[in-house]
C-alpha cells in the first residue's frame, strides 16, 4: 500500500471526512476476525517488528503472551516489555516509510527517532544531530556540540552519513 499516497489525497479531505474515516478505520481494527488472523500467525518466542506511533518507526521484538486483542513484546534494543494492539504488528514486513515532497522542509511523517536531520540556528550555523522525540510541532534534536533542540520540522532536512574516502558526505 503506497501511504505517501494516500496521505495525499487524504490532505484534500475535510476534518470530518478525516474523523468519519477514523472511525471506519478503528471498526475495522477492532475486527475479531482479522484479529484472530493475526492471533493464527504468532507464538510465544517469534521474533517480530511492530509500529510505534510515538517513534514513528518499526520496533524488533520477541512475543512473549498472545491475548485476547493485544500481545506482551519485549523489545530487542532494550529489553523493555510492552504490550501492544495486535494490529500494530507488521505481519508481512511492509515498508512503513512515508515519502512526501513538502514544498519546505520536512514533516513529521519522514521522520523517525534515532535518524540523523540538520537545520540552522539563528545566527545562520548549520547544526546537526539525532532526533530523540517526535513532538506535534517539533522535533528534539540532540546535538554533539550545543545540546538540545527543539525545532520546526520545516526547517530540518535529512543527513545521510556515507563514508567515501575518509569523509562523510551530507545531502540535503
Amino acid at each position: 500500500m503506497d501511504y505517501s499516497s494516500i496521505l495525499e489525497e487524504l490532505s484534500k479531505a475535510s476534518t470530518f471526512d478525516l474523523y468519519r474515516l477514523s472511525i471506519a478505520i478503528n471498526q475495522q481494527l477492532e475486527n475479531p476476525q482479522r484479529l484472530d488472523e493475526i492471533k493464527r500467525y504468532l507464538q510465544p518466542g517469534q521474533k517480530i517488528s511492530y509500529f510505534d506511533a510515538q517513534q514513528n518507526r518499526e520496533i524488533e521484538a520477541t512475543v512473549l503472551k498472545i491475548r485476547r486483542t493485544r500481545v506482551l513484546v519485549q523489545n530487542l534494543c532494550d529489553q523493555a516489555k510492552w504490550t501492544i494492539p495486535l494490529y500494530f504488528i507488521n505481519l508481512e514486513g511492509v515498508n512503513t516509510d512515508i515519502i512526501n515532497a513538502p514544498e519546505k522542509g520536512l514533516d513529521k511523517s519522514q521522520l523517525k527517532v534515532g535518524e540523523m536531520v540538520g537545520f540552522q540556528d539563528k545566527d545562520n550555523n548549520d547544526l546537526h544531530g539525532e532526533i530523540i522525540r517526535l513532538n506535534p510541532k517539533t522535533a528534539t534534536i540532540m546535538t554533539s556540540t550545543r545540546g538540545r533542540w527543539r525545532v520546526a520540522y520545516e526547517y530540518l532536512y535529512l543527513i545521510y552519513d556515507i563514508e567515501q574516502g575518509g569523509q562523510h558526505l551530507i545531502i540535503t
